[in-house]
């Protein structure tokens, strides 16, 4: 690959991994009922909803999940993939497996996600313990499911809350079965975003 399509494929993969990004956000902040009026909330409303609305007439939702939201993330996994072979020259993969590396590179995505959210919770409850930035209470509305049944399971020691050390392992035990499946079915690296 050239340098200038190196360039091209770094460039789209970033803008198509930001409105990605904000795709998963707003469905993980959808399923934990998070603050609907957060400015933080709002403004992934506003980046995503030009591209939702027109979806949300045509695939209804599964119960509390916005389908979708998962139908949109998936359809941009598989263009960033179609992209980066293009842009290497090689031909398009088969449409499932595109489907299911789409699929995985998604389930990664959100497993960092979480990765990054607990670790800025823990920072910040270092730094910034009582604050009320409305991306700090939106961060604890997305963490807390994850780390409350943990947190019963491990209560606080000595006001040490060792918790996210299970998480964590949990997480990268979900990290190691996500690469497996994907040396598996052949997923080239870069390919998809997340991985």
């Amino acid at each position: 690959m050239g340098t200038f399509a190196e360039v091209l494929r770094y460039l789209l993969q970033s803008l198509l991994g930001v409105l990605l990004f904000a795709v998963l956000l707003r469905l993980l902040l959808q399923l934990v009922r998070a603050d609907f009026y957060n400015p933080v909330s709002q403004l992934v409303v506003k980046v995503t909803n030009p591209l939702l609305r027109p979806l949300r007439r045509l695939i209804p939702p599964l119960g509390r999940l916005d389908s979708s939201s998962v139908v949109l993330a998936l359809a941009i996994q598989c263009v960033t993939a179609l992209l980066v072979f293009a842009l290497a020259g090689y031909p398009a993969p088969n449409p499932l497996l595109l489907l299911a590396w789409g699929a995985i590179g998604v389930c990664a995505l959100v497993v960092n996600m979480y990765f990054f959210a607990i670790l800025a919770m823990i920072v910040l409850s270092w730094v910034a313990p009582h604050s009320r930035h409305p991306a700090i209470a939106l961060l604890h509305q997305l963490t807390e499911p994850v780390m409350a049944p943990v947190r019963r399971l491990l209560p606080p020691l000595g006001g040490l809350d060792l918790s996210p050390i299970l998480v964590f392992l949990a997480i990268n035990v979900l990290e190691i079965l996500l690469r497996g499946l994907a040396n598996g079915i052949g997923l080239p690296a870069g390919a998809v975003i997340g991985f």
